[in-house]
This record gives C-alpha cells, structure tokens and sequence, in this order.
C-alpha cells in the first residue's frame, strides 16, 4: 500500500481620506512661516514695504520643518527643495515557482523549509495525476492526498482533495486522517446505507480531532473518492466537486454547499444563524461562502462536517473521475472540464496525458481570472474494473 499527502494555499484596505483632506495648516507645524507679498497684483498707496502681515494682500504660507527633508535657497524668490530619501532595505521573497519534493512511499514532510511558498505541486501516482498552483495568497492552502493498492489490491484506492479557508491547518489535517478514517469505519461493510453511514462517521470523526487540537483555526472543504469492489463512493463537505466522464458526458456526482443553497441556507436559519451576501457572494453569518466543511471551531453550529454520499457501480461507460478545489469550478464548467480532459485520459499512455490534463484545466481557470487555489486530481477509471 502507498500512502501520499501533498502540500498544494482578503481583506480590502481602503486608506482614511483624511490623508487626503487634511489642511496645509495640519501638515506642517504653525511655529514658521514664509511671507509672500501679492502687492504687485494690487498696489497699495503707500511704499510696498509698507505691508504687513496682517495687510489683506498678503498670503501666509508655512515653512517646512527641516526634519521633512526640505531646503529653500535665500534671498527672494527662493526655490523649495526636496531631499532625496533613505534608501530603503526590503527583504526579498522566498523563490516560487518550485515543485514541491514528494514520494510515493511516505506522507510528505509538512515542515519541509520554504513548503508553504511553493507556487505549484505536480504528482504522478499509481492510478492518478494532480496538480496544484498557489493563488493570490502568501502560502498555498489546499492539499490532497492518495492511498493506493489497498490490502495489496491494485484496484482498490481512495483519494481526496481539500481545500482550506482563514489558514492550511484544516486541510492539512484532513489530507492526514480524513481517508484513513473513513477506511477504519467501513471495514467489512457492504451495504449500501452502512457505507454511507461509515464514510459519514468517517468525516464527523477527522472534525472532531481537528477541534480537539491545539491552536485550531479556519476550516476546509474536502471532497473523497473510494473505488472498492467495482465500487465508486464519492463524498463532500463544502464546494470542492467531483465530475465523472460518462461516455464524454459530464455527470457531477456531488453538490456545492454553500449557502445559496436552499436547503442549507434554511438549516442555517433554522439553527439561529444567518446567510447574507456581502460583494455579491452568499456567506453564512456574513463571513464564510461555504455551508460545510471540516474545522470553522467559531462557526460550528452552523458550518456542519456532514458530508453527502454517492454510491455507484463503475463500468466501462465511466472513463475518469475529476476531484478538483473550486479554485477551477470557479472558471470552468463540468462539461467544458470533462471535453479538456477526455483526449488526454482515454487509450494508452494515461498516466503521463492526465497530468498534462490536469495543468490545461488549471491554466484555463488562470487565464479566466481565478486568484484562488486551483487543485485538479485526475482519476483513469480503467484500471480499476
């Protein structure tokens, strides 16, 4: 058995306009003045150096405080200088645009230097490719994770994408335990009912041992696929999505939660809580744009871990499975993915095609102004009939 865990990541500032409306009387202090006479525009009866300061033809302008780096010449009509400024030290960024190291035999190291900066993650695993590439954030937030030939059965496998919110903790712990969990729960069950309720129990359990972590913070949705016996069981919490090819035919087996939903903006409302809409997005109590997810210890009550689960019978109509972060939802269709990918991930050659599919799909969702997180996981369903 192969077991593998990837590292795959805004307010608006708006500055006070006070900074822009302040008097010239605020700006520099009152103690120094210059004095300028306007005589010329209308002369006085008497001598113009007769003027004063309180004359009506004369404007009272403030001297600069030297501190600001000012100079002006003497003698009249003197020029205001500026000083060129200190030059400034700023430290330079970690290097990005790295693939991050990985093995198929171990969980990748967390702690690995300089991890959370890498701007894209590719993998080629026994029976999946993915590939994953940072967005606007400083550190990547979502993860995925493969576990592969299960007891020894090169057709057996359960994979999974996540994708964190308000920090990488949640995801990263679920790319950690979320599938071994559901796999401790489902152990010996074959009812159909009985899977769903382990694979929910599964997800409920991986919830709880995050919260009971210490420093716990944001959230993450995830998505899982486990293809056991000729059988495919998808499961979701959040707006991560999994797509089947069908024929060509798009067919997505799970459904965002997000508040928009009705159903989910209903249990919402009818647990205290509210859905509003802040820049033109739906988000529960105003804050977060998903309705489930493991984590978001502040907003439990509302933001459950309960997954939805889809169990079907694979064949050979389904060609691949497509796990992806709404990070390409976002920007591309079901169909417009599944028409992408299918060239790369039918006839020979799979493995090496599906990872080039993956990175269409991503620079596709680039090119269409994502700034999120986009992580793509291809699954050539063939080898597991």
């Amino acid at each position: 058995m192969s077991f593998s865990v990837a590292v795959c990541n805004s307010p608006v500032f708006s500055p006070s306009s006070s900074l822009f409306c302040n008097k010239a009387s605020n700006i520099y202090p009152a103690h120094e003045t210059l004095t300028v006479s306007l005589s010329h525009l209308n002369p006085p009866a008497s001598s113009p150096s007769a003027a004063s300061p309180a004359s009506p033809f004369c404007l009272r302008l403030q001297k600069p405080p030297p501190k600001l780096g000012f100079r002006s010449s003497s003698g009249p009509g003197g020029v205001l200088k500026r000083k060129r400024p200190t030059r400034l030290d700023i430290p330079v960024a970690p290097p990005v645009g790295i693939a991050a190291p990985m093995s198929d035999a171990a969980a990748v190291n967390t702690e690995t230097p300089r991890e959370e900066y890498y701007r894209e993650v590719e993998r080629e695993g026994d029976g999946y490719s993915v590939y994953c590439k940072r967005g606007r954030r400083e550190a990547m937030e979502d993860r995925f994770s493969a576990i592969t030939n299960l007891k020894g059965d090169p057709k057996q496998a359960i994979f999974g994408v996540y994708d964190g919110h308000g920090g990488s903790k949640a995801a990263e712990f679920a790319a950690k335990n979320l599938c071994n969990n559901i796999l401790s729960e489902i152990v010996g069950e074959r009812n159909e009912s009985k899977i769903e309720e382990a694979v929910k129990r599964g997800y409920l359990t991986t919830d709880s041992e995050f919260l009971n972590e210490k420093d716990v913070k944001g959230g993450s949705c995830c998505v899982t696929a486990m293809i056991s016996d000729g059988n495919l069981v998808v499961a979701n919490a959040g707006d991560c999505r999994a797509v089947l090819s069908v024929g060509g035919f798009a067919e997505a087996l799970t459904s965002d939660h997000r508040p928009s939903r009705d159903d989910e903006r209903n249990r919402i409302e009818s647990s205290g809580g509210y859905v509003d809409t802040f820049h033109s997005v739906w988000r529960v109590q105003g804050s977060l744009a998903v309705s489930r997810g493991i984590g978001d210890t502040h907003f439990k009550q509302w933001i459950i871990a309960e997954p939805e689960t889809k169990i079907i019978r694979i064949n050979s109509q389904h060609e691949f499975l497509i796990l992806a972060s709404d990070g390409l939802w976002d920007k591309v269709s079901n169909q417009e993915a599944v028409d992408i990918a299918r060239p790369f991930c039918i006839g020979t050659d799979q493995k090496q095609k599906a990872l080039l599919a993956c990175k269409k799909l991503v620079d596709l969702s680039v090119s269409r102004g994502s700034l999120d997180d986009i992580s793509v996981m291809l699954i050539p369903l063939g080898c597991f009939f």
